[in-house]
């Protein structure tokens, strides 16, 4: 504990993490612009001891592990101010990067709660608990349920909990990665490591009992009750196990409708960079032939299958290929009236570089990187496109994270 005396700070705005940043740039977690707060400086930072003259957009917290988990770190914050918050550090990192785009408001996609969660089990007072790990700390916080998932992940902590008994109850750190699908609940276990095949059928008797739709060990299967599915629209994904989706139901068809706005009616060949199992491709197939580029065997077997089960669709190709290390090169990019690319958080440089010296008229950029994305279009508009709109898209409610998806357009006179 810090020795330094305590004192009373105003809390000039918000942090990217969602701390509030005092005089001096101290950061003091779960304060708000606006508000004169008492602290202990603890370094750089401070623990918040009370609030003298609170905000106006402070609203009672709802989830009972608030303050313990480093989750949500803006319970606290309006939802209103919340989105304007988001909004605020895409502006910020687009004007960074030297653009002069104005971003649209936020788009809330939090709709029904996250679909997946990542679970934590380690061994506390000789038993097996799972949770999520304090902010800035690598102590576990046991939990019952998590709040801002949809309902049918309620039982997750509970499910980690089980599954960790035939794999020592959490005395080798363990993470349960479970995603609600049409068919029930899809845990991943992660971390752990080869097991006997002793331990293997105790797990699928326990996933058995348990009723759960899919259960895999470092994305191997270990039981399949039926093809694990998630509806998206009219159309069904077959994701991997451990695959990625995204976060919400509702941002997954935020993003999807702002895709397939940018590309129109008139786009008749398009490109899928960084593809997973294939929502963007397969929506827009029903509008334009697409080639999808994912580096993940299983996704694009689980694109595959889609593509195979749906109706109405343009041509789908298909290809395997690490774009971080072999990008689509520009003479392959040409062919493509638009091509949309969804990278994980470090972005897409290898690729975009490569995209800057095309001639490709039309790029959609979607990212869940405010600095990666600002990165990545700056590579883009000194390749002579222009960065024409940028939409933020919030599905991680009460977080520091926010999506974006951006609009890219070359001259007409580039396109030969």
């Amino acid at each position: 504990m810090s020795d330094a005396p305590n004192e009373t700070v105003a809390i000039r705005e918000l942090g990217a993490r969602g701390d509030g940043i005092a005089e001096g740039g101290i950061l003091v977690p779960y304060a708000l612009p606006g508000e004169r707060v008492a602290i202990r400086p603890e370094g750089r930072r401070a623990e918040l001891l009370g609030i003298e003259q609170a905000s106006a957009d402070r609203v009672e917290p709802f989830c009972p592990y608030y303050m313990r988990c480093g989750g949500c770190r803006t319970q606290h914050l309006a939802r209103p101010a919340e989105l304007a918050w988001k909004r605020g550090l895409v502006a910020q990192a687009l004007s960074q990067a030297g653009h002069a785009v104005d971003p649209a408001p936020t788009v809330d996609a939090h709709g029904a709660g996250r679909r997946r969660i990542t679970l934590h089990v380690r061994e506390i007072d000789d038993r097996a608990e799972a949770g999520l790990m304090a902010a800035r700390s690598h102590a576990l916080v046991p939990i019952n349920h998590c709040p801002i998932t949809v309902p049918a992940l309620h039982a997750a902590p509970e499910i980690a909990r089980r599954l960790a008994a035939p794999l020592g109850h959490g005395r080798k750190p363990l993470d349960v990665a479970v995603t609600a699908t049409d068919q029930g609940l899809d845990v991943d276990l992660r971390g752990h490591g080869p097991v006997s095949g002793g331990v293997s059928a105790a797990l699928v008797r326990i996933a058995g009992a348990l009723g759960l739709a899919r259960l895999s060990l470092h994305g191997e299967r270990l039981m399949e009750a039926e093809p694990v599915s998630v509806t998206a629209g009219d159309i069904r994904l077959y994701p991997a196990p451990g695959g990625f989706l995204q976060a919400t139901a509702a941002g997954q068809a935020v993003l999807t409708e702002l895709t397939l706005a940018a590309l129109g009616p008139r786009v008749r060949r398009a490109a899928d960079l960084f593809a997973g199992c294939g929502p963007l491709t397969l929506a827009m197939a029903r509008i334009a032939a697409v080639h999808a580029v994912e580096a993940d065997a299983a996704a694009l077997a689980g694109l595959d299958r889609s593509a195979r089960a749906a109706t109405g669709l343009r041509p789908i190709t298909s290809e395997r290929r690490d774009l971080f290390r072999r990008p689509l090169l520009p003479i392959e990019l040409d062919v493509f009236e638009a091509v949309v690319f969804d990278p994980p958080r470090a972005g897409a440089d290898a690729q975009v570089r490569q995209l800057a010296a095309s001639r490709v008229p039309l790029v959609v950029g979607i990212a869940c990187d405010a600095g990666t994305f600002a990165r990545d279009a700056a590579t883009l508009v000194a390749g002579g496109y222009r960065l024409e709109a940028v939409t933020p898209v919030d599905q991680f409610r009460h977080a520091g994270h926010v999506e974006m998806a951006g609009i890219f357009r070359r001259a007409a006179t580039r396109r030969r």
